[in-house]
């Protein structure tokens, strides 16, 4: 269904009509508007229409597709030397940037992930370029997060500038631009392909291998493995594959995507996936402090839920925490995901094995919330947040900047991608975000693995939350202009499965 969606997508946008122009360049941003409108819809027309903002530039860091990355500034690094006289234009509470930072307003996005991964080379005819950029961010008097601090490297020096919203308005665009396209290739390597799809695989695998059908925690767990080993093997086979699309449309492609696969797994480990430890680990769970974060909101509604849930089923089956150590499948499915998905690395803080009924609802928890909200935040916002492709280029054509007040409108479009890999990454976008006919929905559970009357009481009380959940954030988001609705259950897969 994906690849039909997406060879039909790559029809109805006339590719065919841009082939022959495959590397040449788009002539102004306009242009970019003659594949883009045709599949349309809200979101994307409004980021279409104020993408060059410094509101919507911070807000993408809250609540678009790649929402995980911000975090609390409680010191400003060394290697981005900014000082007060470069941003005090930009601070709205007469403090220093020093005592804004120590009041808890200043918040940095660092790519550092990105230093060191080769570029695409695998067209000879087209040079690609990657960034590694620091983003400085603020939280000014009206509560919105705007960027203060541009600079593209990690290594500071004269070749490498602190861009500032006093720049030239090319300049400061320019550098946003530099910093979205860095952001799509973390969300679509690490955010979304790691942590989500294959750490997905590494829990579907130990399941069907551990678990016998008949175990309590294969019925529990089975409907939110469901296509999700399928859709992986088509990925290894036509997406990251040598010569898929990664290679056709991105700058990370030709390998770069497995160097920073391999990178990020450092950073993978069992807290990072625990929702509410992550946002509180970044220093972005204050409500009060934060209050448009809806990502944060919505998904430790969701979390809860399902923790929950986990929780009742559990205590039907496991009377006490002698049970759950005597549980020889158990502790068996438990040791085989970290022995053989996360290779065995004790930093990677994945349990061996599970002593009480506390700690396996969270790591059912953990399993769950990761296969079906986690994967439905950061996957189904594709379209609305990187269609119009001045906001999230997959690839740049020229090299970053090292001065400024030389960018001129002509260099910035002669970055962004030409023709040909706009149209293969607007087709993958616009696949990607595609509900498929027959999708379940968290809280459905039509195959009816359970039949004991208790688990059916759980389901039905699980049902009901859900039901609350979707029922708060539907009256939120009425009127808005950006609705947040990644989160709603209404809206959760129960699997991987696209």
């Amino acid at each position: 269904d994906v690849l039909l969606h997406f060879v039909l997508r790559m029809e109805n946008l006339y590719v065919n009509r841009f082939m022959h122009m495959f590397q040449s360049s788009w002539s102004d941003f306009a242009d970019f508007e003659k594949i883009f409108v045709r599949i349309s819809n809200t979101i994307s027309e409004y980021v279409m229409q104020h993408w060059k903002e410094d509101f919507m530039f911070g807000y993408q860091f809250l609540n678009g597709c790649n929402p995980v990355l911000i975090r609390r500034c409680t010191e400003i690094p060394e290697k981005l030397p900014v000082t007060m006289d470069m941003v005090e234009c930009s601070l709205e509470r007469n403090l220093t940037l020093e005592e804004e930072v120590k009041q808890g307003n200043i918040f940095i996005v660092d790519y550092e992930l990105l230093d060191g991964v080769d570029a695409n080379k695998t067209d000879p005819c087209t040079i690609q370029y990657l960034a590694a950029p620091i983003c400085l961010l603020y939280k000014n008097l009206e509560n919105k997060i705007v960027p203060i601090a541009i600079q593209l490297g990690q290594k500071p020096g004269p070749d490498n500038p602190i861009f500032l919203p006093s720049d030239a308005t090319y300049d400061w665009l320019l550098a946003k631009i530099w910093v979205r396209s860095s952001d799509f290739h973390i969300h679509q390597t690490v955010t979304h392909l790691l942590r989500t799809h294959l750490v997905s695989e590494v829990f579907s695998i130990a399941m069907f291998r551990q678990l016998p059908a008949v175990h309590p925690l294969f019925k529990l767990l089975v409907p939110h493995m469901r296509f999700t080993i399928a859709i992986n093997t088509k990925a290894r086979e036509q997406l990251i594959c040598e010569c898929g699309l990664f290679d056709k449309a991105n700058a990370t492609g030709g390998g770069g995507h497995v160097q920073m696969v391999q990178k990020a797994m450092k950073d993978l480990t069992y807290n990072s996936l625990c929702f509410p430890e992550e946002i509180k680990a970044k220093g972005m769970d204050s409500k009060e402090d934060i209050p448009y974060y809806y990502y944060r909101d919505d998904g430790i509604k969701v979390w809860e839920a399902i923790k929950s849930f986990a929780e009742d089923v559990i205590h039907i089956y496991y009377e006490s925490d002698e049970v759950v150590c005597e549980d020889v499948e158990l502790q068996a499915f438990v040791k085989d995901i970290y022995v053989y998905g996360m290779r065995g690395v004790k930093a990677s803080g994945f349990p061996k094995m599970i002593r009480t009924r506390e700690k396996l609802a969270e790591y059912l928890t953990v399993i769950i919330f990761t296969t079906s909200a986690q994967h439905a935040a950061v996957n189904f916002g594709q379209y609305d947040w990187c269609s119009w492709i001045p906001n999230a280029p997959p690839t740049m054509r020229r090299p970053p900047p090292t001065e400024k007040g030389t960018v001129t409108i002509e260099q910035i479009v002669e970055s962004l991608p030409d023709r040909g890999r706009s149209c293969w990454h607007l087709g993958a976008v616009w696949a990607l975000s595609q509900f498929q006919d027959n999708e379940l929905f968290l809280g459905m559970y039509p195959d009816e693995h359970f039949v004991e009357k208790p688990v059916k009481e759980a389901m039905a009380k699980f049902h009901k939350n859900l039901d609350e959940i979707v029922n708060a954030i539907t009256n939120r988001n009425k009127n808005k202009k950006l609705p947040y609705y990644y989160l709603s259950p209404d809206r959760i897969p129960n699997s991987v499965a696209v």
